[in-house]
């Protein structure tokens, strides 16, 4: 039975793994290669249970450890062409290293079958993931989102879980200690996904079928999680929790534990 196991998941370092005990994939690697491999490690997942690294965008919070981890465990990193050209460009690719775009077309790896979606992240070639499992379950890592597009709509309902960003709380932004042209940058189609956003389209997938929303990516300068799982719970209030669906928020860093979906 696959699993998913957010790994890390804040402003600073991103990382989750998909699949079983003996094979799966990775999606970012935005943690040193010596914390990505002890968080496994903490599931009791052997780092040689990953098949693929696959990349959302080169920011780095999602590529921090990718040079090192991609290098140690010789597996294909995949990404759209445009973010594989700016790893490349970056030195973020290792001698040896498989590279693998992503753009139009699924990718088998891991015992998951991988599709990208783009997403309106201010980062080149930015995208989510949405995984088929071998276990006929989808799940898919929905952050950075800027906006909700039709895309992203189009991509993400009909999982049954989801990785949702929930980056900011627009009040404690706006009254919050970043210069203005970084918080405009946060609250613009090209940011991050406020709580009531979130909520919005939380509300949605739900509707839809989704029964496992684990909210992500929450910063910890313009966010809490109470904050962050008040305003979806709200969103969600036609819904029963606990029967019509679960809400959980991913770990900043793993001290053990996945979502079964």
């Amino acid at each position: 039975m696959a699993k998913f196991y957010p790994l890390f998941s804040s402003s600073s370092a991103n990382s989750s793994y998909i699949g079983t005990r003996n094979a799966g994939i990775l999606v970012d690697a935005g943690a040193s290669c010596k914390r990505i491999v002890e968080a496994l490690e903490r599931n009791d997942l052997p780092k040689e249970a990953v098949q693929g690294i696959f990349i959302t965008h080169t920011h780095s919070d999602h590529i921090k450890g990718l040079r090192v981890l991609s290098g140690k465990l010789k597996v294909p990193v995949y990404a759209t062409e445009q973010t594989l050209a700016q790893l490349e460009a970056k030195g973020q690719i290792p001698a040896g290293v498989e590279t693998v775009p992503i753009d139009t077309r699924a990718i088998d790896c891991g015992g998951c079958e991988v599709t990208a979606f783009p997403t309106m992240h201010d980062a080149p070639g930015s995208c989510g993931y949405r995984i088929h499992t071998a276990d006929d379950k989808l799940c898919a890592v929905c952050t950075d989102l800027g906006i909700v597009t039709e895309a992203v709509v189009n991509a993400v309902t009909g999982c049954d879980m989801v990785l949702l960003e929930a980056n900011y709380d627009p009040e404690m932004l706006v009254r919050g200690p970043y210069p203005p042209e970084l918080k405009c940058r946060i609250m613009s189609d090209y940011g991050h996904l406020s709580n009531p956003d979130s909520a919005k389209f939380a509300d949605h997938l739900v509707g839809m079928g989704t029964t496992r929303v684990l909210l992500g990516h929450l910063s910890p300068h313009n966010n809490t999680q109470t904050l962050a799982a008040n305003a979806v719970l709200q969103g969600l209030s036609r819904f029963t929790q606990g029967m019509d669906y679960l809400l959980g928020i991913a770990p900043v860093e793993t001290a053990g534990g996945a979502v079964i979906f």
